[in-house]
């Protein structure tokens, strides 16, 4: 064998270091996009419930105010 083909990278370990580090931080940074996802959905199911409770006062106002026509307790306007 050659001299040549025997011969290391005079970067190798810096690069290796350097790919450590990379490697840490995308584990990181995905572990933060998972609960950042996480709390999206905690969210997201939460403004569903929103919505909910807001269709169900709507329907109960356009309900009751039809029941109050209907049955002649409304007051007229003036």
């Amino acid at each position: 064998m050659d001299g040549f083909s025997q011969m290391q990278n005079p970067h190798e370990a810096e690069q290796n270091v350097l790919l450590e580090r990379i490697i840490r931080n995308v584990d990181k940074c995905n572990e933060a996009m998972v609960e950042m996802n996480q709390c999206l959905r905690d969210f997201l199911e939460s403004a569903a419930a929103v919505g909910t409770a807001a269709q169900l006062f709507e329907n109960y106002g356009e309900i009751t105010e039809r029941y109050m026509t209907t049955t002649k307790m409304m007051p007229k306007p003036q």
